[in-house]
């Protein structure tokens, strides 16, 4: 039978399912030489590893996480339209760990070229460089990239697989294969005569697929179009398998407990636990314990019940001196100066002003908390996760229990909110290292919302300090030194063991690479060595950059005397035409000019990041009552609009994070440990305050830019610009409840 590694059937979760008598597709142009993941049992035969064909119907298999960004239904979009597929035939499933599915456009992100100003030879070359990520089987849901590196690859997959089909049935009528036409998953031949793909799915196996062109974009049927989401339905009704809903014949239920402190463990004493009616074992993971028991309500309050010693923090133990180390980071040599122009040491005529940010530590709060199943057994380990990284989490869970990758099955669940959090594995590993403790039998464990909350990959506090000159209306300075844990470190050690070579990018995204044409612009990066746990928070170094570099923005505006719509603008103008499009969109969209009545305030705030310039106004009210987001307009040019309903989704959902964040969100720690536990001290946006928006969707872009994340950095900027504009009060610290009297 075939499998995808040992994996088959449409009907299953990847890594338990087969392929009967049938077929896979999909071709790499760029290159050929990945292992195809889905491996031929007797009588059937694959060909590549996006689509599969058999008598059941047609499965794409989508190298990339469903986290409610829709990006399994634009994927499958990306084959559909060169295939010729019915929508409603098709069923879409993660791919299992594998190299065929590595992230080709991941690793360009690293490359030194301001985004904004690449050539096609540079863009070029962000995709050669991106070749790495296959030897590193870089299998990655993150930084935006997702349909940027699907782009080509997986329409491809599509047109092979239509000629394909298409010679297997000239072969069956003995016609020539060009008099062919291919229809709602039917091969159709002059005289009517159709054949279904699922019936040619025995024929085609022995043909070899071959090289097609691509459709041009004025023949697309489904790609520019808003195509109804293939996750709805289940999603809708309930069906939709999330880590949490993993359920196995003899399940057992399990939680953990770790150190709050993010160390070691001392000792510990579980003799009450052990004596709890339904508590089955109590293991032992070094940072803290593991419980399963009979339910997990079960397993919760035993965990409670063991009394452990805790190693102490070997980072700052509280808030304040967290804080004092990252300032005095600001006086080091700096890591990264990626945006070095002119000459920010000379004299410069002109008024100067100065400033400095604060934005705080922040949780990623997924709504459905770290959970994963596992089953060990001497075959070997499988696990079930809702991941952003199948290859890292295979490996990982391999080498937390003494087997080798191969012995290792993946399957990915839908994820429950993931925002970079996911990318993490160490809720994998501690099902795989519980599950060890209990050889045969399923285990589903499930942290509780404050284990969840009290340990997570933070987003760092960060600090930022600005000087700028304006003269005439116009920039002539920006000189800005920020000073933050980074992450990329951070997550490098963690991940490969090492951090990653040269000059950290990403610490200084969204305020050294943004396209402004400004005579004297320096960004400096200065990194806090801390090792308290950071990890990927959406849009990265981006979300706080931004509201950084653009609240530093608006203050150079009114220094200036210039409308801070038309101070971006001019900038932008001089630099880069898609960033001053949606600049000025957003201006016409919101019926922008630059006057307010007493209570309403108005805000604009930009940042180009992954690829995607976005602008956005807010517009904020003085109820009598406390402040309220009225309105939020969105402008944004990703290029290529695959889904514009996609598309707008993600642009409101980046900005209702970045709101939630910038409103009321901050981790703070006392005596090493995080003092949040729960939505009650870390809540987000509700109905209520969440504001009316309207996105307007560009296409000026040459290259194709992310849509996941870049909605999220100008939000805390456009706010607390709004805020400033209704207040007179300048918002240079995060979150701003601390400074203003906002409806919570």
């Amino acid at each position: 039978m075939a499998s995808i590694g040992k994996i088959a059937r449409r009907t299953f979760l990847i890594g338990t399912a087969a392929i009967a008598g049938g077929v896979a597709f999909g071709v790499y142009q760029v290159r050929r030489d990945a292992p195809n993941p889905l491996v031929a049992g007797e009588g059937e035969a694959t060909l590549n590893p996006y689509i599969l064909i058999n008598q059941d119907g047609i499965t794409i298999i989508a190298p990339r996480a469903e986290m409610g960004q829709g990006v399994q239904t634009t994927l499958a979009a990306l084959v559909t339209e060169e295939l010729d597929v019915a929508w409603d035939d098709i069923t879409v499933l993660h791919g299992p760990p594998a190299q065929a599915y590595y992230n080709q456009a991941l690793l360009g992100l690293a490359l030194p070229f301001h985004h904004y100003a690449d050539s096609d030879f540079q863009h070029n070359l962000r995709q050669s460089v991106g070749m790495v990520g296959k030897l590193l089987n870089l299998q990655v849901t993150g930084g935006s990239t997702s349909t940027k590196d699907a782009y080509e690859k997986m329409r491809y997959a599509g047109a092979s697989a239509r000629e394909a089909l298409k010679l297997a049935a000239a072969n069956q009528l003995g016609v020539d294969a060009s008099t062919l036409r291919t229809e709602n998953s039917k091969v159709i031949a002059p005289d009517g005569t159709e054949l279904a793909y699922t019936a040619l799915a025995e024929a085609v196996r022995d043909i070899d697929p071959p090289d097609v062109a691509l459709r041009a974009k004025s023949e697309w049927k489904y790609l520019g179009k808003s195509m109804p989401r293939t996750d709805v339905v289940a999603k809708s009704t309930g069906t939709a398998q999330y880590g949490a809903d993993t359920k196995l014949d003899g399940l057992k239920f399990a939680t953990v407990r770790m150190n709050p402190k993010r160390a070691g463990m001392v000792s510990y004493d579980d003799s009450a636990a052990r004596d709890m009616p339904g508590v089955e074992a109590i293991v032992d993971l070094g940072d803290g314990i593991g419980v399963i028991a009979s339910n997990t309500w079960l397993a919760f309050q035993a965990a409670e019940a063991v009394e452990i010693e805790w190693e102490p923090s070997s980072y700052p133990a509280d808030s304040d001196s967290l804080r004092a180390a990252i300032m005095a980071s600001l006086d080091d040599a700096p890591n990264s100066t990626t945006r070095d122009d002119g000459d920010v040491t000379s004299a410069v005529e002109g008024t100067e002003i100065t400033a400095e940010y604060h934005v705080p530590w922040l949780a990623h709060a997924t709504m459905e908390p770290m959970n994963a199943t596992a089953l060990y057994t001497e075959a070997g380990l499988e696990v079930w996760s809702g991941n952003q990284a199948p290859v890292i989490t295979r490996d990982k869970c391999a080498a937390a229990v003494g087997l080798e990758p191969e012995q290792v099955t993946v399957n990915t669940t839908m994820l429950g909110g993931g925002f970079g959090r996911r990318a993490e594995f160490d809720f994998s590993v501690h099902a795989a290292k519980v599950a060890q403790a209990m050889p045969g039998t399923p285990i589903r464990m499930t942290w509780s919302r404050e284990e969840d909350m009290r340990h997570d990959f933070y987003r760092p506090y960060g600090v930022a300090q600005f000087r700028g000159v304006v003269k005439d209306g116009k920039p002539q300075l920006v000189d800005g030194k920020i000073a933050a844990p980074s992450v990329m470190h951070n997550t490098g050690i963690r991940v490969i063991g090492s951090p990653p070579p040269g000059p950290d990018r990403a610490h200084v995204e969204g305020a050294a690479d943004q396209p402004y044409s400004i005579p004297n612009y320096r960004v400096t990066g200065h990194l806090t060595p801390i090792d308290l746990p950071i990890g990927s928070w959406r849009s990265v170094g981006n979300s706080h950059n931004g509201f950084f570099f653009d609240t530093f923005i608006d203050e150079m505006a009114h220094a200036a005397g210039t409308d801070p719509l038309q101070f971006r603008l001019e900038m932008a103008q001089a630099e880069h035409s898609p960033s001053a499009g949606v600049i000025a969109a957003v201006g016409v969209m919101s019926g922008w000019t630059g006057e307010t009545p007493a209570n309403i305030g108005r805000g604009i705030g930009f940042t180009y990041s992954f690829g995607t310039p976005v602008a956005e106004v807010v517009e904020v009210e003085d109820t009598g009552n406390g402040i309220r987001i009225n309105k939020c307009w969105i402008a944004c040019d990703v290029g290529t609009a695959l889904d514009p309903s996609i598309i707008e989704a993600q642009m409101i959902s980046g900005a209702i994070y970045g709101f939630s964040a910038a409103m009321q969100e901050e981790i703070t720690f006392s005596d090493g440990e995080a003092e949040q536990y729960n939505f009650y001290d870390y809540d987000a946006l509700r109905m209520h305050n969440t504001p009316q928006f309207e996105v307007r969707i560009l296409e000026t872009n040459p290259h194709m830019g992310g849509v996941g994340e870049p909605g999220t950095p100008p939000a805390a900027s456009a706010l607390g610009n709004a805020l400033f504009d209704l207040t007179g009060t300048r918002a240079r610290e995060l979150p701003l409840i601390k400074t203003f009297d906002l409806i919570l």
